[in-house]
Formats: structure tokens, sequence, C-alpha cells
């Protein structure tokens, strides 16, 4: 062979390669690098990158915890070291688990982008030594049919991606983040399925803002329910969280805080949903009374993820990355969040499962505690310096509209109160169990608790039992529908008497690790449970009784497991 031809074939064979291996690489990179940040993930997109990452590795196994409305498989990455393949596997090895989802809201999508970029680093790149101390769980894409429903209308005043996003809700029409206790749709459904078979110790919520101007890359939350456990509240508020904001400062130079909104203290306890409000898009700036101006966090019920979690017993954080940073850092800000929560989960892992293990253990034994009913948002002690942003308008080049873009160096801080906190306005003494008749009106409740993994029991035998009943004396139900329901509240007192059930009664009994939970479901005041979303309206009527008793102490009867 001439020298000029070998030189040739050299010069294409060494392209050749060179074109092989970028096309290796091209594989690994999701939609949103692929296309400089213009676009985000479909949905073959994202199982597309699962299927190539999981070519490259033994440390991933995948699943599919349940479909889509539209029948979509919703897939879970398993990430462990040594690998897992089940959650019977996963507590052998005695590592905290922790979830990480993304995608609940599909037009608030950098948290599938930041998790498709986090499983590669876990698998082929730095993050490979955070599988020795935990299993991590990964749903990139919770909302795939809503991911689907692309245009550039949705959202189209968040600072990219410029090709558009899908639909905060699902094909029904459903929003998946307020739907944990009533349990509608079926994707919510597969995810608390997830939650009974894996019991993951932290659950990471991925989320993007619709509100204020503020001067934060990111904001979180941990449980704001006052009726989870206080240790599991106080060890993310007071360290977890604190740590992992300072190290996204140093590291990053991220500023990040506690979710929150800017508000005045005239509004504060006005009945309007002021968070539903805020994601409608109204209130995004500040309020005109800087006097009266205040930081405030959303909402203290359990319809929301973060929130239902805690009442399960578990660790929870909210993540809130701001629209109006740009897309590729919304992604940056994000992924950088998820890696310290699992840097601190790491260096803490024996203390994580310890704590769970001791909450655990104290509510199984029936420990007495009051437990709220209702509630009212509270300020922290001190003011705090809340970093004021501000935006300018953009036009997003694809569709011609104005989106909002922030002034990443135009920020100041401002003393205000911070209303983070709630405090229960009127508590009852968690009971021993419930126990109400298995019959037509109640056949929803006890599907729905089944659902919830909550233990349930039915009488083999009758029984006279000492109960406390709750007597209606109001029956209010909210004038609009949320989600299709007519919200109902009600007010009575309980009075003590002795009643009869016959067998087959259901008995639910509180000594389980989900006490917190079974609580605000079966409550007749619950202003988040059964009653609230209309499944026992037969039965709710003034002057008659509750048809859900409560049992004081250790019911003494013959029953089995349902």
């Amino acid at each position: 062979m001439r020298p000029v031809f070998l030189l040739v074939f050299l010069f294409l064979l060494i392209n050749q390669e060179a074109i092989m291996a970028k096309t290796q690489d091209d594989k690994l990179k999701t939609r949103a690098e692929l296309t400089r940040y213009e676009e985000t993930s479909r949905y073959e997109d994202v199982t597309g990158f699962i299927n190539e990452l999981q070519k490259r590795t033994g440390k991933l196994r995948v699943e599919t915890f349940g479909k889509t409305v539209e029948g979509r498989d919703l897939p879970l990455m398993i990430f462990s070291d040594p690998p897992v393949s089940n959650p019977r596997e996963a507590r052998r090895t005695g590592k905290p688990v922790i979830f990480i989802q993304a995608n609940i809201h599909a037009g608030e999508v950098e948290g599938k982008e930041a998790m498709l970029n986090l499983s590669r680093r876990l698998t082929v790149g730095d993050l490979k030594t955070l599988l020795k101390n935990l299993i991590i769980l990964v749903a990139p894409i919770y909302n795939a049919d809503g991911n689907e429903r692309f245009s550039l209308n949705n959202r189209s005043a968040q600072n990219g991606p410029v090709g558009g996003v899908g639909t905060r809700e699902n094909a029904k029409g459903m929003d998946l983040n307020r739907d944990y206790m009533k349990l509608e749709s079926q994707e919510a459904n597969a995810l608390i399925g997830l939650f009974n078979r894996w019991d993951p110790h932290l659950t990471v919520d991925l989320h993007t803002t619709n509100g204020s101007y503020h001067g934060y890359h990111l904001t979180y939350a941990p449980t704001l329910n006052p009726n989870a456990d206080s240790r599991l509240v106080a060890f993310e508020r007071n360290r977890m969280l604190p740590a992992i904001s300072r190290a996204l400062l140093r590291k990053y130079k991220f500023r990040t805080y506690f979710y929150g909104n800017f508000a005045t203290k005239e509004r504060i306890n006005r009945e309007v949903d002021t968070f539903e409000m805020q994601r409608a898009g109204r209130e995004a700036q500040p309020p005109d009374k800087p006097e009266t101006r205040i930081w405030r966090t959303f909402d203290h019920r359990p319809r929301f993820g973060n929130n239902y979690c805690g009442l399960r017993n578990r660790l929870t954080i909210l993540s809130e990355a701001y629209s109006y940073l740009d897309f590729k850092s919304r992604i940056a800000v994000t992924e950088a969040f998820v890696e310290e929560i699992l840097n601190y989960s790491s260096m803490h892992s024996t203390e994580i499962a310890a704590l769970i293990n001791r909450v655990d253990a104290d509510a199984i034994r029936g420990k007495a505690s009051q437990h709220g009913v209702s509630f009212e948002i509270k300020p922290l002690a001190k003011p705090a310096g809340i970093l004021v942003g501000e935006v300018e308008k953009v036009k997003n080049p694809r569709s011609g509209k104005m989106m909002t873009a922030m002034l990443e160096d135009k920020f100041k801080s401002m003393p205000m109160p911070d209303y983070g906190l709630f405090a229960a306005t009127k508590t009852i003494a968690m009971p021993g169990a419930y126990i109400f008749r298995a019959e037509s009106g109640t056949k929803t409740v006890i599907a729905k608790l089944l659902a919830h993994g909550i233990n349930v029991e039915e009488l083999t035998e009758p029984a006279n039992i000492e109960v406390e009943s709750f007597r209606i004396e109001d029956v209010r139900k909210a004038a609009r529908a949320f989600q299709g329901h007519a919200e109902v509240k009600l007010k009575g007192k309980y009075q003590q008497e002795k009643m009869s059930f016959p067998s087959g009664s259901i008995l639910v009994r509180t000594t389980q690790p989900s006490a917190a939970l079974i609580f605000y479901l079966l409550e007749a005041e619950s202003d988040d449970g059964f009653v609230n979303w209309n499944f026992l309206d037969d039965y709710l009527e003034k002057g008659k009784s509750f048809p859900i008793f409560r049992i004081t102490g250790d019911p003494n009867v013959a029953s089995r497991l349902k």
C-alpha cells in the first residue's frame, strides 16, 4: 500500500472510531444536553436513556412501578452496590433507601433532566461511592402522560426551555400532587404502592416555583404538618437542610432557603388557598405594603407529597427550583441539591436508619399523644433576612411570547416575619383503634385504607365495645369544587357509649408506623381525610353519629387481618 493511501486509510479509521465514540457518548446524553438546553426530554428519550445506561453498568436494576392512564409504563431505577432487585434484598442490607421523584408536574421539567444526569454519575461517573452506603431509587418521569402534552403555551412565563413543556395535570386533568390522600388517579395508586413495597427512609420530590420574585436559586421544605413525629421534623429542619444549604453556597454559590412566597399579614388567615392562587400565576410579586410584607410557606395538609410522607413516619424534602432562573441553571441547581442530599444521607446513613427505627417502634407501642385536627400558620421566633429579587422580560425565540428572567446579581436581603411553621389549634388524643361496620357506604373507605398500606382487621365474632362516638352538629360543604370534590368540614362533640358491632366489622389499630396517617384519614374533624373528600357523604347529617368510632386503649376483640 502506497504511503499516501495508508495515511488516508489511517485518517478514516481514526475518524470512524471517533465518530463511533461520539455516537456512544450521545446515547448517554439527555435531550436537554443535545439541544443546548432548548428542549426537554420526551418519554421515549427517558426510557431510551435508561436502557442505554443499564447496558453500561451492573449497579442499576429497573422495574415498572405502575402504568399511566394512557398505558405508559412508569420506570423506577434502582441503584445499589452491590446491586439489589427487590425490597426484601434492600432491607437485608440495612442501608437507608432514598427515593427521588421528578416530573409530578410535567411542566416543571428540570428535575427529570437533573435525575438523568445524576443517574449517569451514580453508575459510570463520580458519584459511584454513594452506593456503598445508600440504596437510591429514581422515578424520573412520574407524570408521563402530562409530559407528552407538549406545548409552547405551557408555563410560557418561566425562563425556558424555549421548546415547550408538558402539562401540570395528568391525562384526566388531575393534579397528582393533590391526590396523596384521596388516591383517585392511577398514577397516585401506583406511587403509594411503591411506598408500601420499598418503604423509603427519605423521599425527595422535585418541583419548580411559580410565584414571587425572590433571590434564591432553589427553595425547599420538610414536612409541614405538626402531626408528623417531631424528631423527624427537627432532624430535617434544624440539621439536615441547613447543612445542605451551606454546602450548596460554599461549593456552587447557589443561594437556597426554606420555600415561601411574599404575602401580607392582612391576608395571612384568609380562607382562600394562597398557595393555589400563586400556582395560578397570581400574587407573583411582593405586595405593595413593605411594612406588612411577610415570607409565607404553603400548606400543612397531607394531600401534598411532603406532608403525606411525614405522616407515614418518614423523612421527606420538597425541592423548588426558581422558575425565572434559566433552564440550564435550574437543572444544575436541582442536581446539586439532590447530590448534597445524598452526600448528607451517606455520611449520616446509620443515624437516619436508627431514627426511623425509633419513631416506628414508638408508634407501634402506641405511645400516647395529642394530634391536631385544625391548624394555623405561625411565624418563626425571629424575622429572617429574605432575599428579594429582580427580573426582566425576554422573548422566547420559538413562541414569540415573553418569558421572565432572573437578574442574577440583583437582589437584596430584607428582614421580615417568616411564616414557615404550622401549629394545631385543636387537638384530641390518638385512640387505640377505630371501628366501623362493613357496609356499602364504607366500602370505599376500606379499599383506600388498604391502598395506603394500612393494616386493616375484621371482627371474627360480634362484640360489645365501649366507644367514643362523634355527634354531628354542623356539616359545611365548600361552594366551589376542587379536584372534582366539594370539600366537607364537620363540627360536633364526642360522647361515650356502648355499642354492638357484628362479625365482619372493620377494626383499624393505631399501633402501626402509619398511626398519624390513620388518624388523619379517619377522624371526623380532619381537614384532609375521608370526610373532606366526600367518601362518607351518605352518613353526614346534623344530629346523627359519625359512622367511624374511636376505641380508647387496646381493643380486646377476636379479629383477623383483612
